[in-house]
């Protein structure tokens, strides 16, 4: 029989996107003016709804409809966060491009740490899941 997740595992997830929230910020700020209001405006909008969805989810009774938009959510943060590493916009410092192209250390840190919400967002997923089947309704 599937576990429930517990609120403390909840709580580690918020956690991990606190600490999320702030790396990103940093890193954020020094992205080029120019993508000011469309690419890094995008990624934080991205940030709030995937952290929207993670407290819904802990509210909702049936989660199924919601964690299927937060892990949804969650994958269309991390392809932005690709296309701003493709774009090199990790390569920038105070807005102006870095001679010493610090980019890729920021990309993979940022990349581990959405790789890890990944992770926490899809075992949520799969105990909802199993927590679901017939089998598990009639043996309560």
């Amino acid at each position: 029989m599937a576990q429930k997740t517990s609120i403390h595992a909840e709580a580690g997830l918020h956690r991990k996107l606190v600490l999320f929230a702030v790396q990103l910020e940093g890193y954020l700020a020094h992205f080029p003016n120019c993508h000011k209001y469309t690419l890094t405006q995008g990624i934080r909008q991205a940030f709030l709804d995937v952290y929207n969805l993670v407290t819904e989810c802990q509210k909702r009774y049936f989660k199924k409809t919601s964690l299927t938009q937060l892990d949804v959510r969650h994958e269309q943060l991390r392809m932005m966060i690709h296309l701003a590493n493709e774009m090199g916009l990790f390569n920038y410092s105070l807005s102006r491009k870095d001679a010493k192209e610090p980019g890729a250390h920021r990309f993979l840190t940022i990349l581990k740490m959405v790789d890890e919400l990944g992770r926490m967002i899809g075992g949520w997923v799969r105990s909802e899941i199993q927590g679901l089947t017939p089998q598990n309704a009639v043996e309560a």
